[in-house]
């Protein structure tokens, strides 16, 4: 499996190889602009260049990326990405699995709607069937996720990369699992108190 970076790089090539293709292939500069931009991403990431070409040499391994070196008139490498080659994909597919790569577990209607600028899909029902297909390679590259408390559609996710755990997320999670237990609370009170003993026992010491 890919780790949360090389999922980041591989959206974002195709994602600007459908939208802005006559920009396409990516210089390095473009790309980690492409990774780092602030819209339709989640979460948001600050990748350097190195992180960058890192990625680029793991994905190129991987057979999902190209180096596309400088030639007669062009004078900066560039990097294009062949996942539709070594995975099978089809425009749709790519298109989705691009989505959830960027932006992480989506339900079959917000892939739709985020979808326009790379492929068009007729209804919701056309998202269900590519997520199916997906689900349906060798090695599937998409999961249906099970339902959670308080969500009324179910959502997929992408298994081609790790996912970055994303703040907000955890956030959520926590007041209704552990910050409402009383041994909890009591918990991390002690370990708290603990702390503040060390430090001074540090201090003594010192």
């Amino acid at each position: 499996m890919l780790d949360s970076t090389d999922g980041r790089v591989l959206g974002a090539l195709i994602e600007k190889q459908l939208t802005t293709p006559d920009t396409y292939p990516l210089s390095l500069n473009a790309l980690v602009l492409a990774c780092n931009q602030a819209t339709n991403r989640e979460p948001v990431m600050a990748l350097g260049a190195g992180d960058v070409e890192a990625s680029i040499a793991r994905l190129k391994e991987q057979r999902l990326a190209r180096i596309v070196h400088p030639s007669h008139g062009r004078s900066v490498t560039k990097y294009r990405q062949v996942s539709e080659e070594t995975l099978e994909l089809e425009p749709a597919e790519r298109a989705v699995l691009a989505l959830l790569l960027l932006r992480g577990p989506q339900t079959p209607g917000e892939l739709r709607s985020r979808c326009e600028r790379l492929h068009e899909f007729s209804t919701v029902a056309d998202v269900d069937q590519t997520l199916e297909v997906l689900a349906g390679h060798a090695e599937p590259l998409v999961v249906r996720l099970e339902r959670q408390p308080g969500q009324s559609q179910v959502r997929w996710r992408q298994l081609l990369a790790e996912e970055e755990v994303v703040a907000a997320t955890m956030t959520r999670v926590v007041p209704e699992t552990a910050a409402t237990s009383p041994l909890t609370e009591r918990v991390a009170e002690l370990e708290a108190r603990v702390a503040r003993l060390e430090a001074a026992l540090a201090d003594l010491l010192g």
